[in-house]
């Protein structure tokens, strides 16, 4: 029997929108869009050029610093654009898709029959390799690094989650293939973590896994929630992490011999009239799903993720790489109130005791409601932050980028979803992600 663990402290913020448990078909766009901003860590150098053609498998691009961790397409078709930003920053490779997908053969293979190298190299020439993160720094994992231990999340608590039971529905084989690939990445072991309401058997009855349940509100479900309570990561110490999702991807690969990105995601959200499952390729533009199934005469925020730790795009943007989340919500910014926040009425939701507590679900706009100012010393962000970690101190010394505080005080264990609720409830309305994720880049450069 699995080991439990109760998580009391956080919260689950209750929004309108959640998805109703119902397939309602496969979206496929003309053009699809790799972001290399998807994959924190990394400078990307293209490996095509436009007017190339490729297959679901070819590299679209590599990392400059290691050149053997590659992007690949999701399909098969031609090149037709690499639009660039600021910097000559690359935002995304565009693919006209084939409408029929060709792959890249990189052949059937049996677990036991690899090595460590060659399962290694396999999902860094596949582009699989992209969606294992490591910690410290929360990036790219750097396949020169020996992982103490992997960690695989096989549940999400955030707002408006969609089942893993039902988005890993058929994939029960794949996921044990690739539970036993990364077990044979580490000398350590492979953490699976789950929920008391997981019943989908290749998580519930997965092998060559540590198997913890995790109970409690948001953020019972991340990563860094589990490390903390289960191995703390330590100064010198990596850890590798990856969601179940991605872990199915891998099995799919040494199972077929194919990069088959195609994912089952949730269409959330209180402004979607028709909410529910979609199977889809990452990087599938998503202007068919909004079309005619959204509310009109307002304005709308579109993430691909959720509330809290999703990237905004606009109506007419794409899949990121790393969701299996849609989320569209009221702005607010046609919102004129006469007294702002402190006006009174039912319809409207608070984390503290600002407004009557009810039971009802909330239909809640994209706006901050308040400007930054000083850190308010509230007690604030330890009423949802779990961790063993003092959180206001941690983000007072990334702040002041006090090397030796950071380090005493957790930095190593932490990503900036960690701090997504803190961020929720803070009433200094400081960018608390954005602050966490300057500060383990800009330790990752002193350190490295």
């Amino acid at each position: 029997m699995a080991n439990r663990i109760k998580i009391k402290k956080g919260l689950q913020i209750p929004l309108l929108g959640k998805a109703e448990e119902t397939l309602r078909g496969t979206v496929v766009s003309e053009y699809v869009k790799v972001c290399p901003e998807d994959f924190h860590g990394i400078t990307p150098r293209l490996a095509v050029k436009v007017n190339d053609t490729v297959k679901a498998g070819t590299a679209l691009f590599f990392d400059k610093d290691n050149p053997e961790i590659k992007f690949v397409s999701p399909v098969s078709g031609t090149v037709t654009a690499v639009e660039r930003g600021a910097k000559r920053r690359i935002l995304h490779v565009a693919i006209k898709a084939d409408k029929e997908n060709q792959y890249e053969d990189f052949g059937k293979k049996t677990v036991s029959k690899l090595s460590k190298d060659d399962l290694k190299n396999l999902l860094l020439s596949s582009g699989l390799w992209a969606f294992i993160k490591q910690r410290p720094y929360d990036v790219v994992a750097n396949p020169a690094k020996e992982p103490r231990d992997i960690f695989v999340t096989g549940f999400d608590t955030a707002p408006l989650a969609p089942s893993y039971n039902f988005i890993l529905q058929g994939d029960e084989a794949d996921l044990q293939t690739g539970f036993d690939a990364l077990a044979k990445l580490t000398e350590g072991k492979v953490y699976l973590s789950i929920s008391p309401k997981t019943t989908n058997k290749g998580l519930r009855e997965a092998k060559n896994v540590v198997i913890t349940e995790f109970d409690g509100p948001h953020p019972a479900g991340n990563v860094g929630v589990h490390i903390n309570h289960i191995k703390p990561v330590n100064s010198g110490e990596t850890v590798w992490t990856i969601n179940a999702v991605n872990v199915a991807l891998i099995g799919r690969l040494l199972n077929k011999g194919i990069v088959d990105m195609t994912r089952v995601v949730a269409l959330t959200g209180s402004e979607v009239k028709e909410k529910g499952f979609y199977k889809m390729l990452i990087g599938t533009e998503l202007a068919s799903i909004f079309r005619n199934n959204v509310t009109e005469g307002i304005s709308l925020r579109y993430i691909s993720g959720n509330v809290l730790t999703g990237t905004k795009i606009e109506a007419d943007g794409v899949l990121r790489a790393l969701d299996t989340q849609i989320t569209v919500i009221p702005e607010g910014d046609d919102v004129h109130e006469l007294l702002g926040w402190a006006s009174l009425g039912t319809k409207r939701y608070s984390a503290g005791c600002t407004y009557l507590p009810t039971k009802k679900k909330y239909r809640l706009d994209a706006r901050m409601l308040g400007g930054p100012r000083a850190i308010i010393v509230a007690n604030e962000y330890d009423k949802v932050f779990p961790m063993d970690i003092f959180p206001e101190q941690l983000i007072k010394s990334i702040i002041a980028f006090n090397i030796d505080k950071m380090e005493q005080l957790g930095i190593y264990e932490v990503a900036p979803e960690d701090f997504a609720l803190c961020e929720f409830v803070d009433t200094s309305k400081l960018e608390l992600q954005r602050i966490v994720r300057t500060g383990l880049d800009l330790l990752r450069k002193e350190m490295e």
